[in-house]
């Protein structure tokens, strides 16, 4: 079965009427096992993420403001949640599960965290939902580790918003390959360079965006040769998101992801694949999107 990192804590309560769909953090999982795609013995709680590993990619006063609630209020607007220890307590154990999958991908061949994909996170601030970025830490983590193994990472980010927080950490990090497809006139307004980026135009369709994925990823392998990728695979693609402004089906969301992981499976590259944002209407649309990618990595990796 496959490994996924999740806790009840990942469903974090905010207010009323806040935009953010925190409770696809429930609802998925509990499909996941209703279907029988995962079993209760797939899914493990993460350990919080070690202080040390943390500050390998966000600088200690970032940190230390973040944990204390010293965050200027115009920081906190930034982030979008308001602050709390248990959101704090959250955000730390997701970085862990990222961690984690990664140690388990190693053997596996893959895992996935139910949460991440916080790539709105800089070295010294949050943003958009993102206060700490949990790829860039996994990322990180095994480049501090040698005997892993692990000299060249590749990160795929097709999550509907430019990765920023992830291009700007690892600009200067060339074992750290960072590619975003991305909607070119969505948030941020103020992209950074990722290594590769490919921006959308509004109202693309699974056909254009699936031929320029299948043109693109293949030749990255070739050229990077990674022996690791984190996959940040978000469904604000959709046409139903409210936030996204490009025209994905489910079924062209599934092909995306399909285009992912069987090129990681070719390869024999391990991937952990973190879920990224959704802000579909119907919170429905965004779980069977979110499913989808774990069907597709059952039938591969099963």
């Amino acid at each position: 079965m496959l490994p996924v990192a999740w806790a009840p804590l990942y469903a974090h309560s905010l207010p009323a009427g806040h935009r953010f769909p925190m409770l696809k953090y429930e609802l998925l999982p509990e499909q996941l096992l209703r279907e029988d795609i995962i079993s209760e013995s797939s899914l493990f709680a993460p350990q919080p993420a070690a202080t040390a590993d943390i500050l390998r990619t966000h600088s200690a006063d970032y940190y230390h403001r973040l944990v204390h609630g010293q965050l200027t209020r115009q920081e906190e607007r930034a982030t979008g949640f308001p602050w709390s220890r248990q959101l704090m307590e959250r955000e730390v154990a997701i970085l862990g599960g990222t961690i984690e999958c990664a140690l388990r991908a190693l053997p596996h061949g893959i895992a996935l965290n139910i949460a991440g994909g916080t790539h709105h996170a800089f070295q010294d601030r949050g943003e958009g939902f993102c206060l700490l970025n949990d790829q860039a830490v996994a990322a990180h983590y095994l480049l501090a580790h040698p005997e892993l193994g692990i000299r060249k990472i590749l990160i795929v980010d097709l999550d509907v918003h430019q990765g920023n927080g992830t291009a700007a950490i690892f600009q200067q990090e060339p074992r750290v390959f960072t590619f975003s497809m991305h909607g070119a006139r969505n948030y941020p307004h103020r992209k950074e360079h990722s290594d590769l980026d490919l921006p959308l135009a509004d109202g693309t369709d699974d056909a254009t965006y699936l031929q320029l994925l299948a043109e693109t990823l293949p030749r990255l392998f070739q050229e990077v040769q990674p022996d690791f990728v984190f996959y940040l695979s978000g469904v604000d693609v959709l046409a139903t998101d409210k936030l996204g402004h490009l025209a994905l089906t489910r079924e062209g969301c599934r092909q995306r992801d399909y285009q992912v992981l069987e090129l990681c499976r070719r390869h024999q590259v391990p991937v952990v694949v973190c879920m990224g944002g959704g802000y579909s209407e119907r919170l429905a649309d965004i779980v069977e999107a979110h499913v989808n990618t774990y069907r597709v990595a059952a039938g591969l990796y099963d």
